[in-house]
């Protein structure tokens, strides 16, 4: 909401009888006693009660409303109360408030007054001043082992640089802009309205400061040019599916004179057949026979880097069972994982005549039934 003429001249916390610190709850409560009180259904025929209720109500829509009053205190910080339009300090005609003062209060004078403020949202988008380039965002497909260790390798990227022929200049190759005799390369000419100074873009440099009398054949006098690059990027040890890499500077060129963009390198990390992540450590799940379970056995796992490590399964072992294997999982700069191994009973899918046989050896053995409990539970 832009803000209306009577925010300079009026004080919305003395007319509720509050102070500027007051919390939402008081304004609401301040609001609600005062409304009451000079409605014009209980005051009847009372000119200066239906007044003082407009008062009220116009106050309560500012203050009232958590938006509206922070932009509300913003004004405030001008100055005393009415001081540009009611002679304030000094009096009408002692000075000038120039929209340019940097402290956010012409971009507000500007939308009250529809013109806009130098450096604002309506001068950028006329290219006013040096302006910052874009950030890039770039995908990048690792493996899950490259994503893991690290790597340092080259992104190809066809984008906004600045021009090969001119360097960015946007004049032809042997000649070089000049500044601007209209507005000395400022950008923007200033217009004095009494109280206010107001400041609008250039019409001879159209805002850049700079003028370009032969421009480059290359770029048309832009500065700027579309063409494939190669872009270097470290890769840390341990990058995250998703995460991404910012590389200053090597975005998008800057506008007038502003500063390059960022690229920033998203990272897709490929899948492994075998290994998983949890944070910092690996996960494995590896299958064990029903005999190494309930008899316990040593078996070997493989590792990421291609070795392997010795796993102690004790006697009873239980399906779904982790095993954590210290220091073998992902090495970041401040912490090295571990590596996690589940393990899962293989049951044959079509057992011979000899494990049938063993297996009913088995069960003649067996006391009770692991479901004993379910029936006890009824």
């Amino acid at each position: 909401m832009a803000p209306q003429r009577e925010w300079f001249e009026k004080d919305y916390y003395k007319v509720l009888g509050v102070s500027d610190t007051a919390t939402q709850k008081e304004i609401t409560k301040a609001y609600r006693k005062l409304a009451r009180q000079f409605h014009p259904d209980t005051n009847s025929g009372d000119k200066n009660a239906e007044e003082r209720f407009k008062e009220i109500s116009a106050a309560y829509d500012v203050v009232g409303d958590e938006a509206r009053r922070k932009e509300y205190d913003e004004v405030r910080k001008m100055g005393p109360i009415g001081a540009p339009f009611s002679g304030g300090p000094g009096g009408p005609g002692s000075g000038s408030f120039n929209f340019n003062s940097g402290d956010g209060l012409g971009d507000i004078l500007g939308n009250l007054f529809g013109r806009g403020a130098r450096g604002g949202a309506g001068a950028a988008g006329r290219g006013v001043g040096p302006r910052r380039g874009e950030d890039l965002v770039a995908t990048l497909r690792l493996s899950f082992t490259d994503a893991i260790h690290g790597i340092t390798t080259a992104l190809q990227l066809t984008s906004e640089a600045a021009c090969s022929v001119c360097h960015g200049t946007g004049a032809k190759p042997g000649t070089t802009p000049h500044v601007c005799p209209t507005c000395g390369g400022r950008g923007v000419t200033d217009d004095n309205q009494g109280f206010f100074s107001f400041s609008t873009p250039c019409t001879t440099c159209h805002g850049q400061g700079v003028m370009v009398d032969d421009p480059c054949p290359n770029c048309r006098g832009t500065g700027i040019e579309r063409r494939p690059r190669e872009v270097k990027v470290r890769i840390p040890a341990g990058v995250a599916d998703g995460q991404r890499i910012r590389l200053k500077g090597r975005g998008a060129p800057g506008r007038n004179g502003g500063p390059p963009g960022d690229l920033l390198v998203e990272c897709s990390v490929e899948p492994h057949p075998i290994f998983g992540r949890e944070g910092d450590d690996l996960t494995l799940r590896v299958p064990i026979t029903y005999t190494e379970a309930v008899l316990g056995a040593d078996i070997q796992v493989p590792t990421l880097d291609d070795g392997k490590v010795r796993i102690r399964l004790k006697a009873g072992t239980q399906p779904g069972s982790k095993h954590r294997v210290k220091g073998r999982g992902i090495a970041s700069k401040k912490h090295t994982g571990d590596l996690i191994v589940t393990v899962d009973v293989a049951v044959p899918r079509k057992p011979s005549d000899a494990e049938k046989a063993a297996v009913e050896t088995l069960r003649s053995a067996e006391t009770g039934s692991p479901r004993d409990y379910l029936e006890e539970a009824v």
